[in-house]
């Protein structure tokens, strides 16, 4: 009897601590459903921008994105390219291209983090009075930076715009499930909170700034989800990001095995380390000081990806279902099938309303296989994890 109740208070808790995760994916997803979301131009003077562009060795698209970036400019607005220890002309292409470039070496200290806070000392000569980071494999919309720059300049707080990543032309099923994982990531949950009233993580790119905020941020670090570490930090401050769906900044994942496995290490390494580390904290945060921005974000960051969420569903599932064959235990059984049968209709649910143009629902019932492809890349983590920042592999290299 005694054995009987410790197995089960150890599963209930367990099962506790995932259903939290789950929980906050549900509301997400429902909340996504009912959000009713309309471009509005804000009342506001437009503020004088700079784009700050790190870049390494991205000869292959960077004119192509300045491009777009420089037909969004206004006068006295700039675009700063950090080229940043490349070995290619990516430095000669952005400067031909009409953008303003510095060039950056260090052996040891390598990675986005240390760019930014490069350009930034550059930016400091001229001060804007926004800045806005696009990565240099991202194209902007026609109207987004206008949009996340008055945004920030009219909230005094970080702006997210939506940041979506396409398959290559002629990709499979498993590309096409990263891809609508990506949308219920980058839309639909930060949609949720958005109709909410709660704030959305940081996502790399596509991010406007007031310079006081920007100015004094801790930008010279190796993080490798130095977006998501920027977020946290903000919102310690009081300054949790805003989202704005509006304006809309894309990519392509890279078609190559090699290049799309590290982007894959690099980001799921780096949310599984900010879960350990700064959730907690984060929530602890929240409750203390009645935080409820700040609660929301950790509640936000709490969420893994969504294959691993999935694998721990169906892994409780069978561990509960093993207990209950042999000890008779049922209820963890009961609570397992419900956290399933909850991510189930939060991820049919996101389908429905945002995913059907991205993925076929014969394509999405092939996410099994998705699921346990990515089953290494967690298993790493917990023997050798990705500490360090390392850049993918691009299509043109």
């Amino acid at each position: 009897m005694e054995m009987n109740f410790a197995v089960q208070l150890i599963l209930l808790l367990g099962l506790s601590l995932l259903a939290i995760p789950v929980c906050v994916l549900l509301v997400q997803a429902m909340a996504a459903i009912i959000a009713q979301h309309h471009a509005t131009r804000l009342r506001v003077q437009r503020p004088r921008i700079a784009v700050l562009m790190p870049a390494h060795n991205e000869a292959g698209g960077i004119v192509e994105v300045i491009t777009s970036v420089r037909a969004q400019l206004e006068p006295g607005d700039r675009l700063l390219v950090v080229a940043d220890n490349c070995s290619d002309n990516t430095a000669e292409l952005a400067r031909r291209a009409g953008a303003q470039v510095t060039e950056r070496f260090h052996d040891q200290k390598r990675g986005k983090g240390y760019a930014l806070d490069h350009g930034m000392a550059h930016l400091a000569a001229d001060v804007p009075e926004v800045v806005i980071i696009v990565d240099a494999d991202c194209i902007p919309e026609a109207g987004a930076l206008d949009m996340v720059a008055r945004a920030a300049a009219h909230s005094g707080r970080p702006v997210q715009a939506l940041y979506l990543m396409y398959s290559p032309a002629g990709a499979g099923p498993m590309r096409k499930i990263a891809e609508f994982a990506w949308l219920v990531k980058n839309l639909v949950r930060p949609l949720g909170f958005q109709h909410l009233g709660l704030p959305c993580q940081l996502m790399g790119t596509g991010m406007a700034f007031p310079w006081k905020l920007i100015s004094k941020a801790e930008l010279a670090t190796g993080h490798i989800v130095e977006d998501m570490k920027l977020g946290v930090d903000l919102a310690r401050e009081g300054r949790a990001p805003l989202f704005c769906p509006e304006a809309l900044v894309y990519s392509y994942f890279p078609s190559s095995e090699a290049g799309s496995r590290t982007q894959r290490t690099r980001w799921e390494h780096g949310h599984m380390s900010v879960i350990l580390t700064q959730v907690p904290r984060l929530l602890a945060a929240g409750v203390g000081a009645g935080n409820g921005a700040l609660l929301g974000l950790a509640l936000d960051l709490c969420v893994p990806p969504l294959a691993l969420l999935v694998l721990l569903c169906a892994g409780a599932l069978a561990v509960s279902l093993l207990a209950w064959a042999v000890f008779s235990l049922w209820a963890p059984a009961f609570v397992a099938a419900l956290l399933v049968l909850a991510i189930g209709v939060s991820i049919v649910a996101a389908w429905m309303q945002y995913g059907r143009k991205v993925i076929s629902f014969g394509e999405l019932m092939m996410a099994a296989l998705y699921v346990l492809g990515k089953l290494p890349l967690y298993l790493k983590f917990l023997v050798n994890r990705q500490v360090e920042w390392v850049r993918s592999k691009r299509d043109t290299e």
